[in-house]
């Protein structure tokens, strides 16, 4: 049921789709490179230029797209984790240089194309990162501007998504509730959640192929289960009741994977209790054993056992015999 990371996963099943980023770049992209660009030419790249490392905490999609009548690309860099990245124009630059040298090695382009990255961000902090490469560099802005012209500067388009009103998710269905979802999974609050899950559903009433819309509710509750933290055993019975009410062709399915999520949870409940129940005999006889041995335990390393996990206690007994005072316990706790 939990899926490795499913805001990838779902960003990349909704936008990946032509239809459903031609929408959102037609609804979103500024009128000046709308009047440019030919998104009836709107094409999906295989490649990705993220690495490994930082799969966690990006994704990235890249569109053949004619502007000006040429060979251009538009080039999504989706960042999602709860906080932002300062270097991220720098991040973009790195990226944008790969391409190009994708384009010049493999392919033998000349001249290389024009590349548009835009940025899509649905964390929990305030975006307050640097909108071009030159507030990166120091003093660039107090170049005169005939020495700017030697120093590589690009702005990039920004979606930040985490402050948009629902007045401001606009486009088709599929595009409302990639933007909606994506703003709201982070939510604590649970009836928050709910509210912005029953939306999106009232939206799938919008496609006009009831197979299409099945299988894509399947992705939005697989994604909603997997990264919303708040929603609650209420919350999903008041979910699988407006899908039987307003989607049914769905309820099946919904009612499989909310039973597979609430069986999780009893899981993740039972293997929690085990672990808490292991950890409390572990700190009582650890702090029985240094009793014993040194007549006398501070309070605070006391509550600094009790509030270890399973792995620092059975570091701290299996020294237990090596220490030469109280004090030595502190290495191993915080």
């Amino acid at each position: 049921m939990k899926i490795q990371n499913p805001h990838d996963k779902f960003f990349k099943e909704t936008m990946g789709n032509v239809e459903t980023a031609k929408d959102f770049l037609t609804n979103y992209l500024p009128e000046s490179i709308m009047r440019v660009v030919n998104l009836d030419t709107l094409e999906p790249q295989k490649d990705s230029f993220i690495s490994p490392e930082l799969e966690e905490s990006y994704s990235d999609l890249l569109f053949q797209v004619d502007i000006s009548g040429k060979e251009s690309y538009l080039y999504f860099l989706f960042e999602h984790k709860s906080y932002t990245d300062k270097g991220i124009a720098f991040q973009l630059l790195k990226y944008m240089v790969e391409i190009w040298e994708a384009k010049m090695n493999k392919e033998r382009k000349k001249p290389l194309p024009i590349i548009i990255p835009l940025v899509i961000y649905h964390g929990v902090d305030k975006w307050n990162t640097p909108s071009n490469l030159g507030d990166l560099l120091s003093g660039y802005d107090e170049l005169p501007e005939n020495l700017k012209v030697y120093v590589p500067n690009f702005d990039y388009l920004l979606y930040n998504v985490s402050v948009y009103t629902d007045e401001e998710i606009k486009g088709k269905a599929k595009t409302k509730i990639l933007l909606t979802l994506l703003r709201d999974i982070f939510t604590k609050d649970g009836d928050k959640l709910e509210e912005s899950i029953l939306r999106s559903i009232h939206y799938l009433n919008e496609l006009e192929d009831r197979q299409t819309g099945t299988e894509y509710l399947e992705t939005i509750i697989r994604y909603i289960f997997s990264a919303g933290k708040s929603l609650t055993k209420r919350n999903v019975n008041k979910m699988i009741h407006q899908i039987e009410t307003s989607y049914p062709e769905g309820s099946e399915v919904t009612m499989t994977l909310a039973e597979m999520w609430m069986e999780e949870g009893r899981e993740e409940g039972r293997e929690e209790g085990r672990e808490e129940g292991v950890a409390a005999a572990l700190s009582e006889t650890a702090i029985q054993l240094l009793i014993e041995k040194f007549g006398k335990v501070p309070q605070d390393m006391k509550d600094g056992i009790m509030n270890s996990d399973t792995t620092t206690l059975k570091l701290v007994l299996f020294n237990i015999f090596r220490y030469e005072s109280v004090e030595d316990v502190r290495r191993y706790i915080q």
